[in-house]
């Protein structure tokens, strides 16, 4: 069975030949598995293409993809989708964080059933600041998106050629690999798998693409436009019963100053109706958007390595909006 490993690729000119070398060794090791690789060059700022070519005139299986500028790791992962043939695809990283002999457990588990199967980690070896992040993202994630509550989701990840064949139609602009799959499919599973130090570097997710990553979901999710409507129907009620309030207050007690009360009841009440009009109204455009969305997820400069049989479809993926080619360019000029 033919398995298409895909990483993304960003500063990893240290990593990325080593990374290589341990995935071929692996599956050496592993009769029934046979695999190839797709390295997306995500516009790094250092030597990592040129590694990749390296190990494509290293590797006959390895097929390098340049990216015309920097679209981000979830963007990269769906232009290297265009170009896999394997039945099964993994998704892992460029760091060594994640190692290639721990995909055996991913196939493993994918043997029992499951559409997809995430790496969860014993142990995640980041810093403190970005656990504390990856906990709060997690924790917001369960509740703002329609997902299996008790699957944890990873960037080290094992599916069916079925689930990438439908993710590779998504036309968003917001790529969020992992929400992609659970909107696909609810056979998803995860395995423990071990999480090992960086070797070099610094993780390249600052704060803000950080931020920007997670605020992607909502091209997912219309909860938080829900959530205005809820605060709407929440601070009309309040104004009205503090007028209420105010009103038996007043007829209690006739002395009592009743101007900033009532003002504060008006407002209440204003700001209450139009949040709930802005709740409606972002519902609808917030459906409107999710369905047009139509800006290039990913531009490939070019490729190298073996002739990917996907070349012509991410031609046409471009045009359609999901992705573009160099060749598509020059044709749409």
């Amino acid at each position: 069975m033919l398995v298409s490993v895909v990483i993304p690729c960003y500063n990893s000119e240290k990593t990325i030949e080593t990374v290589a070398d341990l995935c071929m060794e692996a599956f050496a090791g592993w009769e029934e598995y046979e695999c190839e690789m797709v390295l997306v060059n995500d516009f790094s700022k250092d030597g990592t293409f040129d590694a990749i070519r390296r190990v494509t005139e290293k590797y006959p299986n390895v097929t390098g993809v340049n990216l015309a500028r920097n679209f981000g790791q979830h963007a990269a992962i769906m232009a290297g989708l265009q170009y896999v043939k394997g039945e099964i695809v993994v998704g892992m990283d460029d760091d060594l964080q994640n190692r290639p002999d721990q995909i055996r457990v991913l196939l493993d588990k994918l043997e029992e059933g499951p559409d997809v199967v995430f790496g969860c980690y014993k142990k995640r070896q980041h810093s403190a600041f970005k656990n504390f992040t990856g906990a709060i993202s997690q924790f917001l994630l369960f509740r703002l998106v329609d997902r299996p509550k008790d699957v944890e989701m990873s960037s080290f990840w094992a599916a069916r050629r079925y689930v990438i064949d439908e993710i590779k139609n998504y036309r968003g602009n917001d790529t969020f690999i992992q929400l992609l799959f659970a909107r696909t499919t609810r056979n998803l599973a995860d395995v423990e798998v071990e999480h090992y130090k960086r070797e070099y570097g610094e993780s390249n997710y600052t704060f803000r693409k950080s931020v920007k990553l997670f605020m992607s979901f909502m091209d997912y999710s219309t909860i938080p436009l829900q959530l205005a409507t809820w605060f709407g129907v929440l601070f009309s009620i309040t104004g009205f019963v503090a007028a209420v309030i105010v009103l038996i207050r007043k007829l209690i007690d006739p002395s009592v100053q009743v101007g900033w009360s009532s003002q504060m009841c008006l407002t209440l009440i204003v700001a209450g109706i139009i949040f709930l009009m802005l709740g409606i109204i972002g519902d609808y455009v917030g459906k409107v958007i999710m369905t047009i969305s139509n800006s290039p997820q990913y531009v490939i400069r070019e490729t190298i390595g073996q002739e990917p049989q996907a070349e012509k479809s991410s031609e046409n993926a471009g045009k359609e909006g999901a992705g573009t080619s160099e060749k598509s360019v020059d044709k749409l000029l």
